[in-house]
């Protein structure tokens, strides 16, 4: 659970909409790491959590959903308040979910078995499958609560133990988890929450000789330094969902308003700090002059607010070096030539607000075309064919999401077998489940949340064999 930490330091965690203080929180160090590692390392290999029988595992983590249940108002108030997510949303859609997920992984709790092979010679053979012991969790700060249960859930129901590093802008639901889980049953040691700041308690953790695996999701950039540390350290496993720059295809036989729709939800949706976002909007020349104009329109829809208030439909961006990174592209975007269509200025006098911004006359070498921006600015392409449509899709150093938009079967098919990442989504975006597998291609990443292959992050399979003598058959 959250620890007294040592040093008894600590930092500010900010209100997006006003950039002042909500509280100051433990930071935690190496030493608090070191601690919270051998809290779970005992947990893991003395204690009872991996011996429970998986029925008994699950019945405790429905609790732990049950109580999640019990305090949604309170959970979304904090990701609002910490974050700048809708509080509506998260009312309606992020808490209560998150409580699936627990519920969903608890139900593979008891169904994870292992294989009799049949052997080509005079042995008997069987598989286990054995949880992989401690795992360090790294959680963003765009979707705190849910990306805090796409890793506990299935390493709670393999039977591992855990330390959670939440991110530092975002650390306060995370606490709150860590409270309803000991509140739940979940015995002391198996999840340990350690809030503090990447460089320090984040490397503490990725390079510690007693964590069996890593599962981080955030940039490129850090993620090539947790593969780095893993092995330097005791060669880790590690699965990471990293950076991504998706593309929404939009054909000329699109219903051109729902197109639009898709193409703003895609990038706008939680103030476009979100990892799939479809910010490479790539439209086919017969339609693309009516699909701007109607895009343009739509754009004005997206009311920027209060995350509070039930009109807002974007917030505030989590701080104020993504606010500053943000809006530094919006003007690289400018200075390389591209067209403002709409949006590209800050949205309040106080917060960490931006409007909805969207660029056309774009170039593949422009800054705002290539890196992934994490913000919600849109560029707008154009394209002729349908394979100078894939040329352009897959022109991208990433591989995480795509988007199709069209009304014929036989470009949904061919285009999507030859898009180059993890998901691609067709007459539709973000079409998340907890039952599809989700993860990156490229420099995306690797490893997959969702369904029963993240349960299997969390396994490692022992194969058992001995000899038999006289059998009558093999």
């Amino acid at each position: 659970m959250n620890l007294n930490f040592v040093a008894g330091k600590t930092f500010e965690t900010i209100d997006p909409r006003t950039g002042e203080t909500i509280a100051r929180v433990s930071e935690g160090d190496k030493e608090d790491i070191d601690l919270a590692v051998g809290a779970a390392r005992r947990a893991f290999d003395h204690g009872p959590w991996p011996r429970l029988p998986g029925a008994a595992r699950a019945k405790i983590m429905h609790k732990f959903a049950d109580l999640i249940d019990q305090h949604i108002e309170e959970l979304a108030t904090l990701d609002t308040l910490n974050a700048g997510k809708l509080f509506s949303w998260g009312k309606a859609v992020d808490i209560p979910s998150v409580a699936n997920t627990l519920r969903y992984f608890a139900g593979a709790a008891d169904k994870i078995h292992g294989q009799v092979l049949k052997m080509s010679r005079e042995l008997h053979a069987y598989t286990l499958l054995e949880p992989i012991g401690v795992v360090g969790l790294i959680i963003p700060w765009n979707f705190p609560s849910t990306m805090f249960f796409v890793k506990v859930s299935p390493a709670l129901a393999a039977g591992c133990t855990m330390v959670v590093k939440p991110a530092e802008q975002t650390p306060l639901s995370a606490l709150f988890y860590a409270h309803l889980a000991k509140e739940a049953g979940i015995p002391d040691g198996v999840i340990n929450v350690v809030s503090g700041y990447g460089p320090t308690a984040g490397a503490a953790l990725t390079s510690h000789m007693n964590v069996d695996k890593v599962s981080f999701t955030g940039s490129t950039e850090v993620g090539r330094k947790v593969m780095q540390a893993a092995a330097a350290s005791n060669l880790k496993t590690v699965s990471l969902e990293l950076g991504g720059k998706s593309p929404l295809l939009i054909f000329d036989d699109a219903d051109i308003d729902q197109a639009a729709d898709l193409a703003l939800l895609g990038v706008m949706h939680n103030k476009g700090e979100v990892c799939v976002a479809g910010s490479r909007v790539l439209v086919q020349e017969a339609i693309y002059d009516e699909f701007v104009k109607t895009l343009v329109e739509k754009a004005k829809e997206w009311v920027v607010g209060d995350p509070f208030h039930p009109n807002s439909r974007v917030g505030p961006q989590v701080d104020k070096k993504q606010y500053e990174k943000v809006m530094s592209y919006i003007e690289h975007g400018k200075r390389e030539g591209a067209t403002l269509l709409t949006g590209g200025k800050p949205a309040a006098k106080k917060g960490y607000y931006i409007e909805p911004t969207v660029f056309t006359d774009v170039t593949d070498d422009m800054m705002i075309v290539k890196d992934e921006i994490f913000g919600p600015v849109m560029v707008l392409m154009k394209f002729k064919t349908i394979e100078e449509g894939i040329k352009y899709a897959n022109n991208t150093k990433y591989g995480l999401a795509s988007g199709i938009v069209t009304k014929s079967l036989d470009i949904a098919n061919t285009v999507s077998r030859s898009i180059k990442a993890g998901v691609v989504w067709i007459n539709c975006y973000h079409g998340f489940d907890i039952d599809c597998p989700f993860g990156g291609y490229k420099m995306s990443g690797f490893g997959k949340d969702f369904g029963m292959e993240a349960l299997h992050k969390y396994l490692q399979t022992k194969a058992v064999v001995t000899p038999i003598y006289n059998s009558p058959w093999l």
